[in-house]
């Protein structure tokens, strides 16, 4: 019986068809490096935003609310990260996938990059900000990427077609190595040997693609250089802003002494146990949650603010123009709307910045402008109640932050800071813009999405020692946190423990109603698993329910409650 050949032409190579499988990835993900890397040169050299970052823009602005909800409840301060992650790898699978498709049918992998380009400009139009100079960003991108294509194609050589010998498609081969021997009777007699099996692969045919000697060689040299010059690109347009100088470059304000400076904080709003949340909290520490994939930086020296709208005398102020006036400090805690019962995006710290009301009055509001619409450097929209701002509370425009001026992710050269409302109504960073007008007339960016429109801060409080699931001595046990009710201020925190009575903690000192508060006191336990649970009650005898809320359209309510372990 013959034996038949395991070397047959129309038998697959598992080996060869795994190293076509991995050349095409390679080349796609090069592919991919040079639209990003040029992407990015492009961006900088024109100040705009990246193809990356327009994209994963477009993405925020355009979710559902029940996603960014949960984007952010889920990955808090990371969610950014987590996108542009996300918004990479989706980049980088797609971008090895068309690789092995273009590597056998180089038509498909243009028509890919098309499409790629497509996504990008549709995402500069679809984003809230109206930088269509992106859009040239993400041309240069798609152009770049297809020359890499281009390139790469050519120094691997034809792909493989059928003309070159059978493939995975030819029908079944009935040529035995006896067969073969026959046919090569002569050549064995005579020593000869045969011409295209000494030049071609096992099966006499001749290589080409990416199994090709020569070809690989020439492959992996256009690749190297297809791999330097996108990482010089992106790289350089990382880096050109700081280059170029401006906000970039790391140029700070030199801040003003406030006209009339605060007294120190009294010494007694920090109560120091370990654990619990200092009263002023650091600018490094300080909770970020905003829409910007990237930090905006406006140049302080072009910075402007236009007030307009339903105003007698609009009218535009500059950086210079706005440090020459009396400065005011306010000590005021901050909070974010998406702050879960417990949760840490929160934060207090002492402001510095010109009143805005007296901006306001400058400008002579009109009667019905019930709302400020404020607009940030990135085109983001908050709706602000004008009566909040004018009622006498410390609402700033700020551009000083704990001593310093603002960092860059805290809105940089100038954003807005009204107490006793929730971030997302009242704390416009990077801004630029303040428009008078109604809420029935025009919506900003959150209530576009069903969130509330006045949203002010609801009382309440938190454990932070023990910490949660923790485990401590038994006996005698600290209990401390933190409570807040701004502009209403904290008139007693109570807590129990294991659904017992509830008693009252110490309060610390503060300067004013504006601040959160930290709270401390002692209990006895026995070993065991315990839980402990806190409730605030503000000035206006208001106690926080205990009924759990979530956080959207307008902050949560509840009860914290912890579990600890005594041992």
């Amino acid at each position: 019986m013959p034996h038949v050949t395991t070397g047959t032409r129309g038998e697959q190579h598992p080996p060869r068809d795994g190293r076509r499988w991995g050349v095409g990835a390679g080349l796609g993900l090069l592919v991919v490096g040079a639209a990003l890397g040029f992407g990015e040169l492009a961006a900088g050299l024109l100040r705009v935003t990246s193809p990356v970052v327009t994209v994963g823009d477009a993405l925020v602005d355009n979710s559902p609310q029940f996603l960014m909800s949960w984007a952010i409840a889920l990955f808090g301060t990371a969610d950014k990260a987590v996108l542009v992650i996300g918004v990479l790898l989706v980049l980088i699978l797609s971008g090895a996938a068309l690789g092995v498709v273009a590597s056998r049918r180089p038509v498909a992998g243009y028509v890919g990059l098309g499409l790629f380009t497509a996504v990008g400009l549709t995402a500069v139009v679809l984003r809230r900000a109206d930088d269509l100079g992106a859009a040239t960003a993400v041309v240069v991108g798609g152009v770049a990427g297809t020359v890499a294509l281009a390139l790469l194609l050519r120094s691997l050589g034809p792909a493989p077609s059928r003309t070159q010998g059978p493939g995975p498609d030819a029908g079944p081969q009935h040529e035995t190595d006896t067969n073969r021997a026959d046919e090569a009777g002569s050549e064995e007699d005579t020593g000869q040997e045969q011409g295209p099996r000494a030049k071609g692969d096992a099966d006499g045919v001749p290589q080409t693609g990416p199994d090709a000697g020569p070809g690989r060689r020439g492959f992996v040299l256009t690749a190297a250089g297809v791999l330097a010059a996108s990482g010089t690109a992106g790289a350089l347009g990382r880096s050109l802003p700081s280059l170029l100088g401006g906000a970039g470059s790391g140029t700070r304000l030199a801040l003003p002494a406030p006209a009339s400076p605060l007294p120190a904080l009294p010494s007694g709003v920090d109560l120091g146990v370990p654990g619990l949340a200092p009263f002023t909290t650091p600018n490094t520490d300080f909770y970020r949650i905003d829409t910007a994939l990237t930090v905006p930086r406006p140049d302080p020296a072009r910075w402007t603010l236009r007030v307009h709208g339903m105003v007698d005398r609009p009218f535009e102020i500059d950086m210079d123009e706005l440090l020459s006036r009396d400065l005011v400090e306010a000590d005021i805690t901050l909070a974010c709307v998406s702050n879960q019962v417990g949760g840490d995006l929160v934060g207090n710290t002492r402001w510095l910045g010109f009143p805005l009301a007296e901006l306001l009055r400058e400008a002579g509001v009109q009667s019905g402008a019930d709302q400020i619409l404020s607009t940030s450097s990135d085109g983001w929209t908050c709706g602000t109640p004008t009566e909040v701002v004018m009622d006498g509370r410390d609402a700033l425009l700020a551009v000083g932050m704990g001593g310093e001026p603002l960092p860059h992710e805290h809105g940089y050269p100038a954003r807005m800071v009204v107490p006793g409302l929730y971030g997302f109504v009242s704390a416009t960073k990077w801004v630029t813009d303040i428009k008078l007008t109604r809420f029935a007339d025009e919506q900003a960016y959150w209530a576009q999405r069903d969130w509330g429109v006045r949203a002010p801060i609801k009382t309440m409080s938190r454990i932070d020692v023990p910490s949660p699931l923790g485990r401590v001595e038994s006996g005698e046990v600290v209990l401390a946190g933190v409570a807040w009710a701004q502009h209403r201020g904290v008139a007693g925190v109570e807590v129990r423990v294991d659904d017992g009575d509830w008693w009252e903690a110490e309060l610390a000192e503060v300067p004013g109603i504006d601040t959160w508060v930290q709270w401390v006191t002692e209990t006895t336990v026995d070993p065991g698993n315990h839980a402990v649970e806190v409730r605030a009650t503000d000035a206006t005898g208001f106690t926080q329910p205990s009924e759990r809320v979530d956080p959207i359209p307008d902050g949560a309510t509840g009860w914290h409650r912890i579990r600890f372990t005594a041992t």
